[in-house]
Formats: structure tokens, sequence, C-alpha cells
């Protein structure tokens, strides 16, 4: 049977994967510019919960890639879509918190 997908029939999975490898390079940077004010600062735990965030986003955009792949008529695809939807939208929602709390000193 003739796969008979085409590029446009995940179009959220696959913006969902593309923006989740950019959101892991967000984190990378905000660990790496923590790391090197960290040296003249007081520690922080914004780079553990930074790396937290960013297994998140890679979680999200495997399961983004394994809805792309699935075939569109069973129930598995829409089960990835779904955990890509809610993984991807946690991962947003702990980097925000992550910034809110490191702009006002929680963490």
């Amino acid at each position: 049977m003739a796969d008979d997908r085409t590029a446009s029939d995940n179009p959220l999975q696959e913006r969902i994967l593309s923006i989740s490898g950019a959101m892991v390079g967000v984190c990378a940077t905000l660990i790496g510019l923590v790391k090197v004010v960290e040296r003249g600062a007081g520690l922080s735990h914004v780079d553990e919960y930074a790396g937290c965030a960013a297994v998140i986003f890679v979680f999200s955009a495997v399961f983004a890639y394994l809805a792309i792949r699935a075939p569109r008529r069973e129930k598995i695809h829409e089960a990835f879509g779904t955990l890509a939807d809610l993984l991807f939208v946690a991962g947003l929602l702990a980097l925000a918190g992550i910034s809110v709390m490191f702009a006002y000193d929680l963490i």
C-alpha cells in the first residue's frame, strides 16, 4: 500500500518538530550564559531547570517526529501528536516560569 501522505498532512507536528529543536538551542544558550555569570555571582539552579526544559522539548520533538512518520489513519498518529502538543506547551510554560523566577531572583 502506497503512502498517500503529503507534506501538508502534519503542519502542526512539523512546526512543533522544528520549533522544539530551536527551543533546545535556547535552553542550551541559557545554560551557557548562566554558567558564565555564576562564576562571579552566587549559585543558582537556573541551569538545572533549563536542562529539564530542554529535555521536555527533546521529547516533544521526538513525539512530533513519530506523529509525522505514523500512518495518518491510525490512533497512534493522534496519540503521538497529542503528546507532542502537550509536551511542547509544558516546555514553554516551564521556560516562561524559569524566566520569571530568574528575573525576580527566586531561583
